[in-house]
């Protein structure tokens, strides 16, 4: 029996522990600036020296200002989002100061960001600090996310609410689940398995998951579960890890006309979900112009016993256009931390939606299920998790999510989706075999698909003796190397990919690329390997004309997307066998199953071998498709 005084004391500890690693972590990255801050500085998350661009006010009366930066042609994946908090330094020298004042992102474009800042007096500081000092803009730490799922666990520890207790007892494994008798639900546009697990989440009275592999359709079934239990109820409430994904699932339930309350920062929506964003709706109330006169005649300053009429007259048209919104809405759909947002307090559900919960932190989840009877969690634990980035934490079981703790304590609570409609069954089947017990077979009209009749699905490019001896790959040896950021890149590898891309499209010709829109994905582990193949790619002015039919990123920044033909660069070569992050399977099962119908896989299988899972894989690829050895007579230095 799990103590639930323990439980969430615990979940607490490990919370604090991660802000602490981000705020040492902050701190670390402000430190070491300072001993190499001779030139210009262009990270993920950094942008130094910054010029200072126009300043206004957006959509909620705050003020913006735009920062402008010299753009790295070489990066990737900004860690500069909408939405994300944001700090200021100054640099004089060796010397870096930091600006007291924190802001948040709302659009990032080439060359420019621009922000929100807390008043007029920081809006002035900076503006003075940048007459005199070079600025730089560094990503801050969101310290607001920390409070709301620490306050979150500890109401989730003390609510005895009898209904959120038999709830919270089941997720944590102190009582079994349990289910009603639902008359069989069927959608003939569905599969067996996505009518099985929409059988489930309209049957369970505590939990269900919905387990969508690659490919199975998991947001399809997610939409359709969703509309059938609004057939059963009035209203929902659907979250999620991420704005993006907030988003995502609240287009596809607007596609199918339900009428959806879109919670949270408008500036960090997207353009498709302003319209349904409670500000916007608000705005748009029959009531709303009232409301306006009366404020803008209370802002003129008037007194006595007409202004109290006015405010009265104000609380009660604030209050009913906020009840007509709620309820009018059938979904309301936010962010697991936005469940917090002031406008979502007393709000109780009768059923939760998490979509893409696999990527949920665990105390993050709970901020969303205190408002809720019953959970239905919608992911794929066997994809990448929530990032933890304190060590510490991350053993503690942060790293570990609500949806693979009760997928691992109710397995009958869990459908796993077994119909992919998106692979070549031969890219398939070495995922299904090591994550899915075997159990996912392709739909016939993926099944078989190829780029080209005589092509193979997967091919094995082995860069283990080291360099080929052609003149597009002169670097003497294939081995990795730290960068400067702490990333690893892998020259002689990366030249190689772009060396077997180039002999792809050849072989299939630019033309039909053009005329069947083909599109290519080049992945890698690491953020250094990314930047210099997006360098390389550029050098070369065969490339040029199909610039747009080819994306080149890491595995974190492919995760929900797909391509026609993916080139995997796995960077590591030396003779530890070594492989780092690598050893998280479930990264190279995104790598993987972003393919529609080309797999290549460019590695030193001797050292990735040492590992059964690519030992397995090669020998998987060397049975159903190409493994091609790269012969040298230089050996490889570690």
């Amino acid at each position: 029996m799990v103590n639930i005084d323990t439980y969430f004391a615990r979940l607490r500890e490990l919370v604090a522990l991660e802000l602490n690693e981000e705020q040492q972590e902050y701190r670390r990255r402000l430190t070491e600036k300072g001993s190499w801050l001779t030139g210009s500085i262009c990270e993920p998350s950094c942008r130094f020296p910054i010029r200072l661009g126009n300043n206004g006010y957006n959509a909620l009366g705050q003020i913006t200002l735009e920062l402008r930066y010299d753009i790295n042609e070489d990066e990737l994946e900004l860690d500069f989002e909408p939405g994300k908090p944001v700090t200021l330094f100054h640099a004089n020298g060796d010397n870096i100061k930091e600006l007291p004042y924190q802001g948040y992102v709302e659009v990032v474009g080439d060359g420019m960001m621009t922000v929100s800042l807390p008043s007029k007096a920081a809006l002035q500081s900076i503006k003075d600090l940048g007459e005199r000092h070079l600025l730089g803009v560094q990503l801050g730490v969101d310290n607001t996310s920390y409070r709301v799922m620490s306050e979150a666990l500890h109401e989730a520890a003390r609510n005895e609410d009898e209904r959120f207790a038999r709830l919270r007892n089941v997720l944590v494994g102190n009582a079994k689940p349990t289910f009603r008798s639902i008359p069989r639900v069927s959608f003939p546009w569905l599969n067996p398995s996505q009518n099985d697990a929409i059988q489930q989440v309209v049957e369970s009275q505590e939990v269900s998951i919905v387990h969508g592999p690659p490919g199975t359709g998991k947001t399809t079934t997610l939409v359709e579960a969703i509309i059938e239990t609004l057939q059963r109820e009035t209203q929902v409430l659907v979250c999620a890890p991420s704005n993006a994904a907030v988003d995502w699932i609240s287009e596809q339930l607007m596609r199918r006309s339900i009428n959806v309350l879109r919670i949270g920062n408008p500036l960090r929506m997207s353009d498709e979900m302003l319209e349904c964003s409670y500000e916007r709706r608000y705005a748009s109330h029959p009531d709303y112009h009232e409301l306006w006169n009366i404020r803008k005649t209370l802002h003129e300053g008037i007194k006595g016993e007409r202004a109290n009429r006015l405010r009265n007259r104000q609380t009660e048209l604030e209050i009913k256009i906020n009840a007509d919104l709620f309820n009018d809405a059938r979904v309301v759909s936010c962010t697991l931390i936005g469940s917090a947002y002031r406008l979502m307090e007393r709000r109780r559900f009768s059923t939760l939606f998490i979509d893409e919960a696999a990527q949920a932190l665990e105390p993050a989840c709970w901020a969303a299920i205190l408002k809720a009877d019953r959970v239905v969690m919608s992911g794929d634990h066997q994809q990448l998790p929530p990032t933890v980035k304190s060590l510490e934490a991350a053993k503690g079981g942060l790293a570990d999510t609500l949806m693979q703790k009760v997928v691992a304590l109710h397995p009958e609570c869990v459908t796993l989706l077994t119909v992919q409609y998106r692979m070549n069954e031969d890219i398939m089947n070495f995922s299904s075999h090591w994550f899915y017990h075997g159990l996912l077979h392709a739909a016939p009209e993926a099944a078989h698909r190829l780029v080209s009749p005589l092509d193979t699905p997967l091919t094995w490019i082995d860069t283990s003796e080291s360099s080929n001896s052609s003149e597009d790959i002169d670097t003497p040896e294939c081995s990795e190397k730290r960068t400067r950021t702490g990333s690893l890149s892998n020259s002689q590898e990366a030249r190689l990919v772009i060396h077997v891309l180039r002999d792809y499209i050849e072989m299939i010709s630019t033309q039909k690329i053009e005329n069947e829109r083909i599109d290519f994905g080049i992945i890698t582990p690491y953020r250094g390997q990314a930047r210099l193949l997006r360098r390389l790619l550029k050098m070369q002015h065969y490339f040029r004309k199909l610039k747009h039919h080819i994306t080149i990123g890491t595995v974190d920044g492919f995760q929900g997307q797909e391509r026609d033909v993916i080139v995997i660069s796995l960077v590591r070569s030396n003779a530890e066998g070594q492989i780092g992050f690598l050893r998280d399977l479930r990264r190279m099962n995104v790598a993987m199953t972003r393919a529609r119908m080309k797999l290549i896989i460019v590695g030193n299988a001797a050292t990735l071998s040492r590992h059964r899972f690519y030992r397995e894989l090669t020998e998987h690829i060397k049975e159903q498709g190409e493994f091609i050895e790269i012969k040298t007579d230089t050996d490889e230095k570690a």
